[in-house]
């Protein structure tokens, strides 16, 4: 039998109306003659509610206890689900991680895969299931316990099973009908995309898009698993959502496909830092180890420069997550105080937000960081720091001026206009 991997979210299956609701898509695609995996996240709140009992019985908690205990909300849904289908008819088995086994490593709330066996299902299949649901964002480490895969672990759950399983499509239900070309909160004038490539899912994913984990559209890209993202809500066919796919399914894209942005960044600076090779490792070393996520990175001539160390210091200036900051401080504290850095001082801003724009018709096409630079001069809107890659630009500026700058840019690429 052809195969589908369906993955619900939190808000698809919040109540037992909504698993009910959930379930009749399957049973949909059941009597459309697929066989059928089923992943499912923890009822909408639940995990927030499992985290915050582990974190008030246990300030420095076993990262053992905490997975096993924030993983059950997956396993109530999973039942539920199978409950369901079972009452309706269709032929269904739910599993838990251990069950199948998902096989991962033992970095407890941060695991990643190491494969997926497929006997165990596939056998339950041969005998006749239709379905099995699956609970997500679990999976079992070496050692034999329960380990989870981060928040947002669900999907990639998902792009996994349809990789190891060979499926035609893996769907992602969600409370959104699709990928749009930014935020329709912001501008009215936003735009449901029909396909967008990888590549470019990838960076929106990753620049502050909500819709897929950045590891599912990874996993997606390397595998070639063909994604769509639709809605829980409304009554979908072959053509709803948006397919998430190879570059090569894509006839003729638009230079740019959508503007993402990110409110809670910040940008940090040292000021007078040594201007001597090996100065970027000894910066950048210690905040990879203390955890933070460094993103834009500009290295200019300091102010100081010329007045009191001619040719010897320079500015360095990166952006990371607001909540990395206190992080990012103390590392480069640490730092200074061993010997391996120095500098003047260390100035934080918090009042920053990181708008980008992405598309892979930017490959081939010039002018595109021009056009963008001369939509924010109109509005008067000042660029603090500045990265590009192949397919996006990203911009850091005041927060005030985010929407504003969201707004100018899809109006500039006329991304409200189909092809």
């Amino acid at each position: 039998m052809p195969l589908l991997v369906m993955k619900f979210g939190g808000t698809s299956v919040a109540d037992l109306a909504r698993i009910e609701n959930a379930a009749k898509k399957v049973q949909r695609e059941v009597e459309r003659g697929y066989d059928v995996i089923v992943i499912v996240s923890a009822m909408s709140g639940k995990t927030n509610e499992l985290v915050g009992w582990v974190e008030t019985t246990s300030k420095l908690y076993d990262a053992r206890e905490y997975d096993a205990v924030v993983s059950s909300g997956e396993n109530v849904t999973a039942g539920l689900m199978a409950l369901r289908l079972q009452e309706m008819g269709v032929p269904a088995r739910s599993w838990q991680g251990w069950q199948v086994p998902i096989n991962t490593t033992s970095a407890h709330s941060a695991a990643r895969f190491v494969d997926i066996p497929r006997a165990n299902i596939d056998a339950k299949f041969a005998e006749g299931f239709k379905v099995a649901v699956v609970a997500g964002f679990q999976g079992v480490s070496p050692e034999g316990r329960i380990t989870t895969l981060g928040r947002g672990g669900s999907d990639t759950t998902a792009v996994a099973f349809a990789a190891a399983f060979g499926a035609e499509r893996c769907d992602i239900y969600t409370d959104v009908d699709g990928i749009y070309t930014t935020d329709p909160r912001i501008t009215s004038k936003a735009r449901k995309l029909k396909k967008i490539a990888f590549e470019e899912m990838l960076e929106l994913a990753s620049l502050g898009a909500k819709v897929l984990q950045t590891r599912s559209v990874e996993l997606a890209m390397r595998y070639k698993v063909r994604l769509r993202v639709l809605s829980s809500f409304e009554d979908t066919d072959e053509n709803s959502g948006t397919l998430v796919c190879d570059e090569d399914e894509i006839m003729e894209s638009k230079v740019v496909s959508g503007i993402a942005y990110s409110r809670d960044e910040a940008k940090i600076t040292l000021v007078t830092v040594e201007d001597r090779p090996g100065i970027a490792a000894a910066i950048f070393g210690p905040l990879a180890e203390a955890g933070v996520n460094v993103d834009m990175i500009v290295q200019n001539i300091s102010e100081k420069d010329y007045d009191d160390h001619p040719g010897a210091v320079t500015d360095m200036t990166f952006s990371c997550p607001i909540n990395q900051v206190a992080r990012a401080r103390k590392a480069m504290e640490d730092a200074k105080a061993a010997g391996l850095i120095n500098y003047d001082d260390l100035a934080v801003d918090e009042d920053v937000a990181k708008v980008s724009v992405v598309g892979i018709g930017m490959r081939s096409h010039a002018g595109v960081a021009a056009k963008m630079f001369r939509a924010l001069s109109a509005e008067n809107v000042n660029i603090k720091v500045i990265a590009t890659s192949e397919i996006k630009i990203s911009v850091l500026i005041d927060r005030k001026y985010m929407e504003l700058a969201v707004q100018a840019l899809h109006d500039a690429f006329d991304l409200h206009k189909a092809g």
